[in-house]
Order: structure tokens, then C-alpha cells, then sequence
């Protein structure tokens, strides 16, 4: 009789295991697919941000400086139309740079368009102007720093 207490309590616990890591199993599979599924969505996301098209005040800006440049003719519209673009792809083939990725940053900083530095903290040391000393290390006009 002991002997058979003992073994239908060993099926109940066995049973009871395999029941429960059968659930947990269920668990960590849906776990899985959707950690798998997160992922595509945040690349889904990541491909959806930034800049998706220009906008009309940048494109006129653009426009005015290919005019000026003789790559397109007419009035700024201010909508970046084709013909935009093949006067950009133009204007960057004719530089000696690639024409794909329109516009190119160094097209627009050659047209005049790049980024203002009137906030920057240190303006004398930007690289489009001519290199000036700090404040502090001006010599006297007509001394010379001594030579080693």
C-alpha cells in the first residue's frame, strides 16, 4: 500500500512539472516572436525619421543660389521640382562630386547655404575665416617672437 501511495504521489508531482514547464514554455516562445517583432518595428521607425522632403523656404533658398549660379533658369517656385534637381545634379557633377544624394552638404555650403556660425562662441576660430590669434598672445606691432 505504501508502495503505491508513493508512486501515485510521484505521477501527481511529475505530472504537475511537466504541466508547468509546458506553460512556461508556451511563455518564452511568445516571448520570443515578440521581441522579433519589436525589432522590425523600431527599424520601421528608424527608417521614417528625419528630413523627408525640403521644405519650400529652403528650396526657393536653393533655387535663388542655382539661379545666381546659372544652373537653372526662371523665378524660385519654391517647390523642389525636377527641374531643381537636375540643375543641383548638374551644379555637383560639374564640382567633381557624386549626384545622388541631392543636395549634397558641400553643394550647399559652396552655394552659399551652409550653416550660419553668428551664435557659435569662438567665431574666430571657425575654418571659413582667416586664422587670428587668441586674445591675450597679441605682440606689440613690430616685435618679433624670439627664434629657437
Amino acid at each position: 500500500m505504501r508502495s503505491n501511495r508513493f508512486t501515485k504521489l510521484g505521477i501527481g508531482f511529475l505530472t504537475s512539472i511537466l504541466m508547468v514547464s509546458s506553460a512556461f514554455a508556451t511563455t518564452s516562445t511568445s516571448a520570443k516572436h515578440k521581441s522579433k517583432f519589436s525589432h522590425l518595428r523600431k527599424v520601421a521607425t528608424w527608417k521614417r525619421r528625419g528630413q523627408q522632403q525640403i521644405t519650400g523656404d529652403r528650396a526657393r533658398e536653393i533655387q535663388e543660389a542655382l539661379i545666381r549660379e546659372h544652373y537653372l533658369n526662371g523665378q524660385p517656385t519654391g517647390v523642389w521640382d525636377t527641374r531643381t534637381s537636375d540643375a543641383m545634379r548638374r551644379f555637383q557633377a560639374d564640382q567633381g562630386w557624386q549626384s545622388k544624394v541631392i543636395p549634397d552638404s558641400r553643394a550647399l555650403i559652396k552655394l552659399g547655404l551652409g550653416p550660419s556660425h553668428e551664435n557659435d562662441l569662438n567665431p574666430d576660430l571657425m575654418g571659413d575665416k582667416t586664422f587670428s590669434p587668441l586674445r591675450g598672445t597679441d605682440t606689440p606691432a613690430g616685435s618679433e617672437l624670439p627664434q629657437r
